[in-house]
C-alpha cells in the first residue's frame, strides 16, 4: 500500500523541528528562549507582525514579552485582559484561533495601538502548560497562501516546545528565587545581600556614583516575644517587611538580615539624601498600626545606622559594619532615630 505523499515531512523540516527543540532545551533564561521562539516563527511564516503575549495569573491580563516587526517598544505597556480581543479568547478558551482575511470577527476590534488596528487576518495560538494557558503566540496579517494545515500543524508543534522550555524555566527561576528569599518576610535574604552589594559597589566604583546603606533593627522586639508570643512575632516581622518594601523608592532593595534586622541598599544615593530617605521611612513606619489575624494591633519603634560608600569604605564589610554601628550608636542614645556619618 502506497504511502500518503501529503503526510510526508520533507527531511529539512525534520531539521527544523530538531533543531528548535535542541534550541528551546539548551537554556532556562525566560528570555533567550522567548527570542528563539520568534526566530522560528520568522522563519517559517512572512508575517507582518509576530508577538508572544505572557499571562500574569495574579491580574488575568496578557502583556507583550517580545515581538518582531517594529512594534515591540509601542506594545511594551499594553495589557491585554483574559477573555478580550483574539489573544484574549485564545487565552481563555485555551484553542488555536484562525481569522483569514474574509472573516469580519469583533474580535480584531479589541483596543490595540495604531498598527495592530490594521489587523486584516491572524493566527493565534495558546501556549498550553502542565496546569492551564501560559501565554499566546500571535500572528499578524500572514499571506493567505500560508495559512494551511501544514503551517498549522508546525506552529502547533513550535507552541508545544515553547511551552515545555518556558515552564522549565520558570521552573528554575523559582527555584532560585527560593534560595534568595526570606521565608518569614518575603524580602531578599542575607545570602542575596552580599551578592548584591558585591555588584552595587563595583558598579559605584566604575560610575563614581554613591551607594548608601540603611541598617534597620526593630526596638524591643523581644517584649513582642515574650508578651504575645512568636507566632505574633513571625507576623510582625513579616508585616514590617513588607511596610519596608511599601515604604522605599522604587531603585531601593530591601533585605532581612536577621532576626529582627533589616538592610536597605539605597544605590545612586548619597549621604545627605541617605539620611533624609531613612528618616522619612522610620517616621512613617512608627506611625504605621500593623493589625494582626488575632485583631490585636501593635506599633513598632526602630533604630537605623547609614552608611555610604566610598566615604565609610569600599568593602562589603565595612559599609555594613559602619551602618551596623551607628545603629548600635542610636539604641545606646534612646533609640528610635537615625544616625549617620
Amino acid at each position: 500500500m502506497a504511502q500518503d505523499t501529503e503526510t510526508r515531512i520533507p527531511l529539512d523540516d525534520l531539521l527544523v523541528f530538531h533543531r528548535l527543540a535542541r534550541s528551546l532545551t539548551s537554556s532556562f533564561d525566560l528570555d533567550t528562549i522567548l527570542r528563539t521562539i520568534l526566530d522560528y516563527m520568522e522563519r517559517m511564516i512572512d508575517a507582518e507582525l509576530w508577538t508572544l503575549l505572557m499571562l500574569d495569573e495574579q491580574k488575568q491580563e496578557l502583556y507583550y514579552a517580545i515581538a518582531a516587526g517594529g512594534e515591540e517598544t509601542a506594545l511594551r505597556d499594553l495589557r491585554v485582559k483574559v477573555g478580550e480581543g483574539v489573544a484574549g479568547w485564545v487565552a481563555q478558551h485555551g484553542e488555536t484561533l484562525i481569522v483569514p482575511e474574509t472573516v469580519n470577527d469583533p474580535r480584531l476590534e479589541s483596543p490595540n495601538p495604531p498598527k495592530l488596528r490594521k489587523v486584516r487576518s491572524v493566527i493565534a495560538l495558546p501556549l498550553r502548560g502542565r496546569t492551564g494557558t501560559l501565554g499566546v503566540i500571535e500572528i499578524l496579517n500572514p499571506p493567505a497562501g500560508q495559512l494551511n494545515d501544514y503551517t498549522i500543524a508546525f506552529l502547533h508543534i513550535l507552541a508545544d516546545h515553547a511551552a515545555i522550555a518556558i515552564e522549565n524555566a520558570n521552573d528554575v527561576a523559582r527555584i532560585q528565587q527560593l534560595t534568595i528569599t526570606d521565608d518569614t518576610t518575603g524580602l531578599y535574604n542575607v545570602r542575596h545581600l552580599y551578592d548584591v552589594l558585591a555588584r552595587e559597589l563595583d558598579r559605584s566604583a566604575r560610575t563614581r556614583l554613591p551607594l548608601s546603606l540603611a541598617f534597620l533593627d526593630i526596638d524591643r522586639f523581644k517584649n513582642v516575644n515574650d508578651v504575645h508570643g512568636h507566632l505574633i512575632g513571625s507576623e510582625l516581622l513579616s508585616k514590617a517587611g513588607e511596610r519596608l518594601q511599601q515604604l522605599s523608592r522604587p531603585k531601593d532593595v530591601c533585605f532581612r538580615y536577621g532576626g529582627d534586622e533589616f538592610v536597605i541598599l539605597m544605590p545612586d544615593t548619597g549621604a545627605f539624601d541617605a539620611l533624609a530617605q531613612a528618616r522619612s521611612l522610620l517616621s512613617r513606619l512608627m506611625a504605621t498600626k500593623f493589625e494582626m489575624k488575632t485583631g490585636l494591633k501593635l506599633q513598632v519603634s526602630a533604630s537605623i545606622g547609614v552608611s555610604t560608600a566610598p566615604s565609610d569604605g569600599t568593602a562589603i564589610h565595612t559599609v555594613i559594619g559602619a551602618a551596623d554601628s551607628r545603629m548600635y550608636a542610636v539604641k545606646s542614645s534612646g533609640r528610635g532615630h537615625v544616625r549617620g556619618a
